[in-house]
């Protein structure tokens, strides 16, 4: 459970960094830059290491707490842009070809990755295209609310879908460590104590 509150903390941080982007027009670039980078870890030892390090997911973790326990700090815009990448990621994985034409797209942007780092315009706008071609086909669509003026440039349009590409690579490792959505209904204190854990520990 400690291991899949960690992915579930990666998938709110990258639901949270595209609200920021619809409403602002730009995100935070330290856990954005967390969350890009979790896609071009395709071997990492452990859920840990997809991220980093747990430290980089604070703000993912501190979202998971909000979420879970319920009352001020709750978003439901958050928590329907969540279960919707779940369910994308349910269809993505069960797509013949998609998986693997992502993990091409994403070996093939990973060269631009380490010349100029994750969040970088080049890079961010590739991965968008890269979610507009392969994963944004399968359904179903993500609804992204927001500030129409931010939402009407491409260049916030791309970097909003190479986050929930990122959305979706968490959400991959949810379901690989054994996340289901019991887990919401029966393991729902034990997801917010591991998240508690995490976040003490990142202190």
């Amino acid at each position: 459970m400690k291991e899949r509150a960690l992915a579930l903390a990666g998938l709110l941080q990258a639901v949270h960094l595209v609200q920021q982007m619809a409403q602002n027009g730009q995100a935070e670039t330290g856990p954005l830059g967390a969350s890009i980078d979790s896609l071009f870890r395709f071997d990492a030892e452990s859920p840990e290491a997809v991220f980093g390090g747990a430290g980089n997911l604070r703000v993912g973790l501190g979202r998971l707490v909000n979420q879970l326990e319920g009352g001020a700090g709750r978003d439901a815009a958050v928590t329907r842009m969540a279960m919707t990448v779940l369910h994308l990621e349910r269809k993505f994985i069960g797509h013949g070809r998609a998986p693997g034409a992502v993990h091409e797209g994403l070996k093939d942007i990973a060269r631009q990755r380490e010349h100029w780092g994750p969040t970088h315009p080049t890079v961010l706008a590739r991965l968008g295209e890269l979610y507009a071609r392969e994963v944004s086909p399968v359904g179903p669509r993500v609804l992204v609310q927001g500030n129409p003026v931010y939402l009407g440039q491409p260049d916030v349009v791309g970097e909003v879908r190479a986050t929930l590409l990122a959305a979706v690579r968490a959400a991959v490792l949810w379901r690989q460590l054994g996340g289901s959505y019991w887990d919401f209904l029966f393991g729902r204190r034990a997801l917010v104590q591991a998240a508690r854990d995490w976040l003490d520990a990142t202190r």
